[in-house]
């Protein structure tokens, strides 16, 4: 056994195990986040990082109090985005697609993303990107993105972290729903794929909306089963872990 794992703190924030570097990616650890509340309980601190992984500026993507909470050696985020962290301890590296930088032992690559990375409701231009963590597995995070043709040039993947909903009852540009999500592993290929991004917040107001609460990955794992059979899904409950084989 490697000791490679992937554990999902909920919504985008994944902790990579690879090759004995601990890589977090969008914390947002919070019960409250601007409109947003938490459904379920904040995960435990996870421990001193290498590096947290930043995929855009949104706010549930990146939280500088969440962002505070955490031992952290560097911070990788898109191009543009490093203004939106002046203030925080820790070395910054902006880091474009196509870019690559070394984390220990473990590439940390930046690929393109579909989606306005913005700081909202104003903010400077800043790009979105995923990332594909590569030591002796290849983990890619997708952050958000809608699909896109290229995401073939990723292929093949141990593993793929796949957004397939949000926080509200509906999807705007640049996201990718149950469906459209699975569609992609069959450009991906990845060997496992695990959604994220549902689950975890909603829209303050929102009570009375459990569905959303699970049935996201429950269609991904469906749609995944019929358009690319060759992967398989694991669903994980917030806190739980996929070993790495």
């Amino acid at each position: 056994m490697s000791g490679d794992r992937a554990t999902w703190l909920g919504h985008a924030t994944i902790l990579v195990e690879l090759g004995g570097m601990r890589l977090l990616t969008d914390p947002v650890l919070r019960l409250r986040v601007a409109h947003l509340r938490r459904q379920i309980p904040p995960p435990e601190p996870p421990g001193p990082l290498d590096a947290v992984l930043i995929s855009h500026l949104h706010r549930d993507h990146l939280d500088l109090p969440s962002l505070a909470q955490l031992d952290i050696r560097e911070v990788i985020v898109p191009p543009g985005a490093a203004r939106a962290l002046r203030g925080v301890r820790a070395d910054v590296h902006e880091l474009a697609p196509g870019e690559r930088r070394m984390v220990g032992g473990v590439e940390v690559a930046a690929v393109p993303a579909v989606h306005d990375g913005r700081r909202v409701p104003v903010g400077p231009p800043a790009e979105a990107v995923g990332y594909v963590i590569g030591g002796a597995h290849r983990v890619y995070f997708a952050g958000d993105t809608e699909p896109f043709a290229a995401m073939a040039e990723l292929a093949p993947l141990d593993l793929a972290l796949l957004p397939v909903w949000g926080w509200g009852p509906s999807l705007g540009p640049g996201h990718m729903d149950p469906e459209e999500a699975a569609d992609t592993c069959a450009l991906l290929r990845p060997a496992v794929a695990v959604p994220i991004h549902w689950g975890t917040y909603l829209r303050v107001g929102m009570r009375g909306q459990a569905e959303l609460l699970r049935d996201p990955p429950r269609r991904f794992a469906a749609r995944v089963a019929e358009c690319a059979p060759g992967t398989r899904v694991e669903l994980l409950a917030p806190g739980g872990s996929l070993a790495l084989d």
